[in-house]
């Protein structure tokens, strides 16, 4: 089993037969993760077998000269020769006419199959396949002589890009020591993971031979087979096909059918496993259920089919082979998998009740402590540096922009300098203790809500706010850590993802509000001035005649933007530029002498060029151009560099556009307090008691605060590895709830979206190492390191003035809009919006279509929006003191959904509370499989399988049920499925 975060590709033991002499170190440089299918057979508990690379070598010439030519070759998807443009095409699915899998059965079956076999060398594998009783003395010299004919390979010359090189790349000399070395130059090696193993496959039509001749062969121990593959890896697999000259492409198709057979992973897992002539038999049979066939006119057969984005789950594949073969029995051990082809998820370690005072507490705590080293060894890696840049700018803006508001709110009794205190206090202590230490700790629009309302409370009643707030804080820090002692956090599981979508729209709308409203602040400041309108004009007075300025009529008017309130009187004035009124003597008079009206539009530029580059560049990752290191360093660092260029062009241009503002004293904002509050300062004693009241409120907005945002966190599609810690992250809020109030700081708790982008900053994908295979989703780079850095450097950010008052806001203000944009386009809320506006014919193919009605789904989408339209309501109104419990009335509002929907809908359209993932019957659908994790649609949780309204048991399946009711392990699924084809085939 692999360690967590280890990316590493294993090489197999089949590997240590090769021969040492013949590959050298550099054989598949570079290490490269699971495919999808190694993943699957990973999970299944199966041994992985190496990477097969496959080559189509082709006899042409006849009867001229003949020569073998390499037409085509596949890892997971087929390349072929395009030999006028002299290049490979680009990776494809391949496609193929059933008749050529039939003839290859045929010529298979009667053919010569040589299984384990103990040939050392190509010479010797030649005189093997060549013993065939219809081939004469003579026939069989000549073949000999024929198949140890070196190929032709297409090679790409070394230290060219295929970018750049020539159009026309050098075919592999004959000579005898250079095709070995050209194989090892090949730039093909250097995408194909460490223990890749290769499969040989030889077709074409020669006029001698009499009747067809076929051999397929397994070798025993992989071996190097000189020049015979473009690129010098060990042979495990060998196939002939010849035979006399036919119409049209016969032995080419069969050649070609015989490559994408091992290219199929169920297929090659097979036959690897085979004993005899049957197996391999059920192996192409197993193969021939499973074609899809597209019908005759109804499709381009020239047309290549772009390979998916991510590879559908192989081992769904197994398991439906199991059920066919051994029938309704083999029901009972179906695994459930998620629409990402996943198992399903279930209530984590974490979520299990104790029973004990503080018992999930404890249990988070030594779970975590064994992952502590790791946490830190495993930031050493290039992608942190690019996500600590990234977050530490929007942490910046986050406690500058939160800080500007919260002063604003208290007037004066917090301001920035607070805010830039506390994020750095309160988030690298967290990052040290936290159970899930990749959360962000912010101010939210929440609890900046909530604070606003108590500073009003205080104020309208003559309270001293900083000591009323320090006893809230304590009230708030005693409930939540008794809901730690209770294990109330396991409540988390009443957080259906409408709940969760609801708050995380909310927590974007807030970004996306603050962003442009604060963008569109700086038009009051910087105002833009128009023709015509009373405050633009500048006029240039002269002096009169006896050397004393005109003087002006009324010297203050009322209003001094209006300039029509100025009487001139007879004045020498004109309308000249102030240079060029100073520089002829005169003096600038009006109110817009010394306005620049470019600022506002040049801030306006500037924050829709960070926010729009910001996007293009996070597209860029995904995009066709560029090669891959520079569209991940592109995508990694899009919010950085579209900052820089930001600061670029505001400096190139050196207009006095506003500037991040830092605080250079290291004091309180409030004046004439100190940094610890005083208990009661001038309010009552019984006040301490009081408090408890809205802190009763508070510690339910603290607690959805930061528990929804753990859950989204911890979903199962970011695949972490480390587990979670909800009672553990809950008590490290608890008790730095007390510390901010003691020291008259903002509170803090899990901030939505910036710990979103967080962790997608922190994504781990596989190097493509199969020629057309996507990148796949490996999971998050769990550690502690960035997020502490990041609070680190906030907290010396007041010593960094001189460098960061060069940062205009504009461009901050874009990249707050960015993450905003971001976090809210990603949730499945978003896209079913979307649908609302779409006709039923442009929709995309969502799985939730195919199992839930179109009206069923706009109904459960409005119910979303007036929820989230009235929790927006709330909070910008003064009710907003029932903000908290609206946000707890979202799952009330979900608990009454099951009313309204079935539980089938809501295991499409959203995820089935733990009372109904109990009762509910014991028989329902099979969700089908998305292609992607980065699917349009989002995973049920839990899966329903077998047949549904026909009676009979078809188990709600968990994992941990699973594996003790199974009557096979899982290891034993496969090795099943073999011989009962092969006892089927030898009954036919």
């Amino acid at each position: 089993m692999k360690l967590p975060g280890q990316e590493e590709f294993e090489v197999s033991s089949a590997c240590e037969n090769v021969p040492t002499g013949e590959l050298d170190n550099g054989t598949g440089s570079g290490p490269s993760p699971d495919s999808p299918s190694d993943i699957d057979r990973g999970e299944l508990g199966v041994p992985k077998d190496p990477l097969l690379f496959i080559q189509l070598n082709e006899l042409l010439g006849w009867p001229q000269a003949l020569e073998w030519r390499e037409t085509g070759r596949w890892v997971l998807f087929e390349e072929k020769l395009e030999v006028g443009a002299g290049r490979w095409s680009v990776p494809h699915v391949p496609t193929l006419a059933l008749p050529s899998l039939q003839k290859l059965r045929s010529l298979l079956a009667e053919g010569l199959v040589l299984l384990d076999c103990p040939a050392q060398s190509f010479l010797e594998l030649v005189e093997q396949v060549t013993r065939v009783d219809s081939l004469s003395p003579e026939l069989r010299g000549q073949l000999q002589a024929l198949l140890l004919q070196r190929p032709q390979h297409l090679i790409q010359p070394t230290g060219t890009r295929p970018c750049q090189g020539s159009a026309h790349p050098r075919e592999a000399s004959h000579s005898e020591e250079a095709p070995l070395k050209e194989q090892r130059q090949n730039p093909l090696r250097r995408k194909l993971p460490p223990g890749a193993e290769a499969g040989a496959v030889l077709a074409g039509e020669l006029g001698f031979l009499g009747q067809p001749l076929g051999a397929f062969v397994r070798l025993r121990d992989p071996v190097v087979l000189g020049p015979l593959t473009e690129v010098p890896l060990p042979s495990r697999f060998f196939c002939l096909l010849l035979g006399p000259s036919t119409l049209g492409k016969g032995y080419h198709e069969m050649g070609r059918a015989m490559a994408i057979l091992l290219s199929d992973p169920q297929f090659q897992w097979s036959v690897r496993r085979a004993s005899n002539l049957h197996d391999l038999l059920a192996a192409l049979d197993a193969f021939l259920e499973e074609v899809t066939v597209l019908p005759p006119g109804r499709w381009d057969p020239t047309a290549r089919i772009a390979p998916p984005k991510c590879l559908p789950s192989q081992h769904k594949r197994i398991l439906s082979q199991l059920k066919e073969v051994q029938g309704p029995s083999a029901r009972h051990g179906a695994l459930a998998e998620d629409r990402y082809g996943h198992q399903p998820q279930l209530h984590s370690p974490e979520l299990q009740r104790t029973g004990r005072l503080f018992g999930g507490l404890i249990q988070d705590v030594r779970r975590k402590a064994s992952w502590y080293p790791s946490d830190f060894l495993d930031a050493l890696h290039p992608q942190c540096f690019s996500a600590v840049l990234y977050i530490y700018l929007a942490t910046v803006t986050n406690a500058i922009t939160f800080g500007g508001m919260l002063g604003e709110a208290t007037s004066g009794a917090q301001g920035v300098l607070e805010s830039f205190l506390g994020t750095a206090v309160a988030g690298a202590a967290f990052c040290l203790m936290a159970g899930q230490p990749l959360t962000i700790l912010s101010s939210t629009g929440p609890v900046l809500v909530f604070e606003r309302l108590l500073f009003s409370f205080s104020r309208d009643y003559n309270l001293d706010y900083l000591p009323f707030r320090l006893w809230v804080g304590i009230w708030v820090a005693t409930f939540c850590l008794a809901l730690v002692a209770t294990e109330a956090s396991v409540l988390v599981r009443y957080f259906t993802r409408f709940t969760e979508e609801g708050f995380c729209a909310l927590i974007s709308l807030i970004f996306i509000y603050d962003a442009v409203g604060k963008m569109l602040s700086l038009t009051s400041a910087y105002p833009i001035q128009r023709p015509g309108y009373p405050a633009y004009g500048c006029f240039c007075q002269y002096p009169d005649l006896g050397g004393n300025e005109s003087q002006w009529m009324r010297t203050e008017p009322k209003d001094r933007d209006d300039i029509s309130s100025l009487d001139l009187g007879l004045v020498n004035a004109s309308l000249l530029p102030p240079p060029e009124c100073a520089r002829r003597g005169g003096r600038p008079r009006g109110p817009s002498c010394h306005a620049v009206p470019d600022i506002a539009f040049f801030s306006l530029l500037l924050f829709l060029t960070s926010f729009l580059l910001a996007m293009a560049l996070k597209h860029v990752k995904t995009s066709r151009f560029f090669p891959s290191g520079v569209r991940k360093v592109l995508g990694d660092f899009s919010s950085v560099l579209a900052m820089l260029l930001g600061c670029g062009l505001d400096s190139f241009l050196g207009l006095a556009t506003p500037k991040l503002t830092v605080p250079s004293e290291f004091k309180p904002t409030l004046p004439g307090r100190g940094w610890l509050v005083s208990p009661f300062g001038t309010n009552p004693w019984w006040l301490s008691v009081a408090a408890a009241l809205p802190a009763l409120l508070l510690s339910i907005l603290i607690f959805m605060d930061q528990q929804i945002t753990a859950v989204i966190l911890n979903r199962a599609e970011y695949k972490l590895r480390k587990g979670a810690g909800f009672h553990l992250d809950l008590f490290c809020v608890a008790v730095l709830m007390v510390l901010m109030s003691a020291l008259g700081l903002p509170w803090y708790v899990s901030a939505t979206v910036i710990s979103l982008a967080h962790m997608d900053s922190l994504r781990r994908e596989s190097r493509a190492c199969a020629l057309g295979e996507p990148r796949s989703f490996l999971g998050i780079r769990e550690q502690r390191l960035t997020g502490l850095v990041v609070f680190i450097l906030t907290g010396t950010s007041i010593f960094l003035a001189p460098v960061l008052k060069f940062i205009p806001m504009p461009v901050l203000y874009g990249i707050f809009l960015y993450m905003g944009v971001a976090a809210i386009s990603s949730i499945q809320f978003t896209k079913r919006i979307q649908l609302l506006f779409m006709p039923a014919k442009q929709q995309p193919d969502l799985l939730l279509l195919r199992h839930v009605p179109l009206s069923r789904v706009h109904l459960f989408t409005a119910i979303q929006l007036a929820c989230l339209g009235l929790l927006w309501i709330i909070k910008s109104t003064p009710a907003a003191i029932i903000f908290p419990l609206m946000l707890l009335g979202l799952v009330g509002v979900r608990k009454a959904l099951e009313r309204v929907f079935s539980p089938q809908e809501l295991l499409w359209l959203d995820e089935l509370m733990p009372e109904k993932e109990r009762s509910i019957p014991e028989k329902g659908l099979e969700p089908e499989y998305s292609l992607s994790g980065d699917s349009e649609d989002v995973s049920p949780r839990w899966a329903l399988s077998g047949e549904a309204g026909r009676g009979g048991e078809s188990p709600f399946v968990q994992e941990s049920s699973l594996k003790s009711n199974l009557s096979i392990k899982p290891e034993d699924l496969i090795n099943t499925i073999i011989p009962l084809r092969s006892s089927l085939t030898q009954v036919h």
